[in-house]
């Protein structure tokens, strides 16, 4: 029986649920009127901005007037736009002033990006979200007791900018953390969470591991990598077996950024009981897309967040001002990379994240990488989707289970072949046979991607992979290296060159 306490949420989702189910229904029927309802509505609001301004958002009247006056950007063209919207100054990419900047450095480089968070995307868009993730939970496990618990959210940290104090810059989970509202603040576990967003990993670490302990936490959410951190953690402070002798009424994982594949295992060892995860897309630039069914491995892409959405094939990806398609203009499962114009004030936004629809009525996506985040040494194009599909089916056929890994391309000057694909992993359990392992990796390799399997045949011009293992904790050191651990950071899966390849096994070298 749900308690009490769990009755107003469980009210509140069910008349939210109601209403948004009509809406959600209606942006599925009719994907290309929403999306250009919202792509007036930006513009309309934007007008009079800076950025409207300069790029005659006056004379956009249509997608094709929109495409043809306003140019795709990347970050480093809209950095003197959010230059001047750090120092204070209104009115710049999108009406007012901001006062939140999620920081970024992404997963391919190690650019440091400040994304203006408005009022409207955070309410809008991040929020709203939020919100239809757990009420479409509700409406998909009615049973549930979610609601009479608490949840954990590991989130990051936050600082005030140099030279603003009334600006904030951080991780986009401390932003959302640090306003949350009052149906969310009332459930959250540990209290007084604000006073951990300008602490280090390791002392939030600790404090959550001392009085989420006391609680009954029901919902956790996170990357994978810290949230196993924590609650084994949990597990080892009360000198426990299982997550669920402490958190019995844990049953929701809310996680987002990495595919959750390779880690479920890990988050199997640790339980006693079922818990469902449930992904959702919401990036710094924008919430994206969620899981929408039990059990889902792609999400509904939600078209009414106030994001205007165009899409780049792969064949495109290193144009300077590729030819973009529209929801009407795309396939299924083939690779695209998104572009957005968003309430927060980007403007055909170049995102450089890649999706693959895997339906189109509705529309539903999974994320498969970066644009930069393959290697093609020989014409391979070895893509993250197909990594990480080999590497599960190898560990399940191993009986081995993977904690971290990443991979690089390493180029030799030889008449046998061009190069090979290095592999580094830490393993949580180590399979008999490495070298068995290695094989039935390349074996699975070749399954799931036929331009490798054709580069792989006799040894040219690709050579085998070579596979180095290195010790427990290895990659976390690495992170703590530098300054990376807790909140949004993640392990790069596939690196352009083999330089923090080596960083990594000099640093497990030196353990």
């Amino acid at each position: 029986m749900i308690s009490s306490i769990g009755k107003p949420l469980n009210s509140f989702f069910s008349w939210y649920l109601e209403r948004r189910m009509f809406e959600i229904e209606n942006f599925k029927s009719n994907p290309e009127i929403v999306q250009q309802q919202t792509l007036s509505n930006l513009i309309s609001s934007a007008k009079s901005t800076q950025f409207g301004i300069s790029n005659n958002f006056s004379s956009v009247y249509n997608t094709s007037s929109f495409k043809s006056i306003i140019p795709l950007r990347k970050y480093e063209d809209f950095k003197p736009f959010i230059k001047k919207a750090k120092n204070g100054e209104p009115n710049v990419l999108w009406p007012g002033k901001v006062k939140w900047f999620a920081q970024s450095s992404g997963t391919s480089n190690n650019t440091i990006k400040h994304i203006p968070i408005t009022i409207d995307s955070l309410k809008k868009c991040h929020y709203k979200g939020g919100k239809d993730l757990l009420a479409i939970y509700y409406r998909n496990n009615p049973k549930t007791q979610l609601f009479s618990g608490k949840h954990l959210i590991m989130g990051g940290s936050e600082n005030h900018l140099n030279g603003n104090n009334k600006s904030m810059s951080g991780d986009l989970s401390a932003i959302i953390m640090k306003n949350l509202p009052w149906w969310c603040e009332w459930r959250r576990s540990p209290n007084k969470v604000k006073s951990l967003l300008q602490k280090n990993w390791v002392e939030k670490l600790n404090y959550i591991v001392k009085h989420s302990s006391k609680d009954d936490v029901q919902i956790i959410a996170g990357v994978p990598s810290w949230v196993l951190i924590t609650m084994n953690e949990v597990i080892k402070e009360n000198k426990i077996n299982n997550i669920h002798e402490i958190w019995p009424s844990l049953e929701l994982y809310l996680h987002g950024g990495m595919n959750i594949a390779p880690y479920k295992k890990n988050f199997q060892s640790i339980s006693s009981k079922k818990i469902n995860f449930y992904q959702n897309y919401n990036a710094t630039e924008g919430f994206f897309g969620l899981q929408s069914e039990n059990d889902a491995e792609d999400m509904l892409l939600m078209l009414d967040y106030g994001i205007y959405y165009e899409f780049i094939s792969k064949d495109n990806w290193k144009e300077d001002q590729p030819l973009t398609l529209t929801l009407e203009d795309v396939e299924i499962n083939k690779p695209y990379e998104v572009v957005i114009s968003t309430n927060g004030g980007l403007w055909r936004y170049r995102l450089e994240d890649t999706v693959i629809f895997t339906s189109i009525n509705p529309f539903k996506i999974k994320v498969i990488g970066r644009t930069k985040q393959f290697i093609n040494i020989a014409g391979e194009e070895l893509m993250i989707q197909h990594v990480e599909t080999a590497i599960k089916i190898a560990s399940e056929k191993c009986l081995c289970t993977i904690g971290e890994y990443t991979i690089a391309p390493v180029f030799k000057n030889s008449n046998k072949s061009i190069g090979f694909h290095y592999w580094l992993i830490e393993f949580c359990e180590k399979p008999d046979d490495l070298s068995n392992f290695s094989i039935i990796l390349d074996n699975e390799l070749q399954k799931v991607n036929i331009d490798y399997k054709s580069k792989r045949e006799n040894n040219y011009p690709l050579n085998k992979p070579v596979i180095k293992e290195v010790p427990r904790n290895t990659f976390y050191k690495w992170l703590e290296s530098k300054n990376k651990l807790g909140g949004q950071n993640k392990i790069l899966r596939i690196n352009v060159n083999k330089d923090k390849i080596n960083e990594i096994l000099e640093m497990g070298n030196s353990n």
